[in-house]
């Protein structure tokens, strides 16, 4: 049971917590400027991005710069929007879905509305075959942010009633709603990004490929088992994110043709 929690949070998704049972009893983080989980130093990185120049250079300032730009674009896409907390972690931590490591990757939790990153998991993502490149590591950060949208929605908790079959539209979903972050970003005088080209577009191509269940498991596992979808689908439901920036466009819950 271990293994298959590992490998489902390697694909981005919620805390294994949730799937193994949580402690509700934690402490809900404070939204705002991400925090490190009471790791001293590693708060002294974060406290110390304060440049873009940082973003380009350090991981985990651009965790910090990805965090402050889905903020101000779903400020904007979506009524009654509020900040999730992030937490940006080295080793292992407490949160209000249970305990997490290194191991299990990035997640959102929504029982204290945060998101979760190590960012040595850019690393294990080159590993699996996907993009080091600045961008895909921005749309895993912006995939756990589509789960905190699809949680204020309720769209997370109806997916979570439905089973395998939800949990791939939920995923699906958090894909395009990093889409629809992406055709955003690179627009407006306070842009967090220089326009994007097409190399950029295909790095994140190359990590959704990556993290397909189909790529994971083997193209003969059955489909009836997934929780995250093909990465054919994962690479489609990013693209209808970001060809136009329509966060109406991601209902995967209103589809058979995922």
């Amino acid at each position: 049971m271990g293994l298959i929690v590992t490998i489902v949070a390697l694909l981005f998704g919620l805390n294994p917590g949730d799937i193994l049972g949580g402690d509700s009893s934690s402490q809900q983080a404070a939204p705002g400027a991400p925090g490190s989980g009471g790791n001293a130093a590693l708060q002294q990185r974060i406290d110390a991005c304060t440049t873009t120049e940082s973003a380009n250079t350090d991981d985990v300032c651009r965790i910090v710069a990805t965090t402050n730009s889905l903020n101000k674009v779903w400020s904007k896409q979506m009524n009654g929007y509020t900040q999730p907390a992030t937490t940006i972690f080295s080793g292992s931590i407490r949160t209000g879905c249970g305990a997490a490591s290194s191991a299990m990757g990035p997640f959102y939790c929504p029982a204290d509305q945060t998101a979760y990153f190590d960012p040595s998991f850019f690393a294990d993502l080159k590993r699996m075959g996907g993009s080091d490149g600045p961008l895909a590591q921005e749309y895993v950060v912006a995939h756990e942010f589509g789960h905190h949208v699809e949680n204020l929605t309720g769209v997370l908790a109806k997916g979570q009633r439905m089973g395998n079959a939800g949990s791939v539209r939920i995923e699906l979903q958090a894909d395009c709603l990093a889409g629809v972050w992406a055709y955003h970003a690179d627009k407006g005088p306070d842009a967090m990004l220089e326009p994007l080209t097409q190399e950029q577009i295909q790095s994140v191509i190359t990590t959704a490929k990556a993290i397909g269940d189909d790529t994971i498991q083997g193209s003969r596992s059955n489909p009836e088992s997934w929780t995250h979808g093909s990465a054919d689908q994962r690479v489609r439901w990013f693209q209808i994110g970001y060809n136009g920036g329509d966060p109406r466009r991601c209902d995967t819950f209103s589809t058979n043709d995922l």
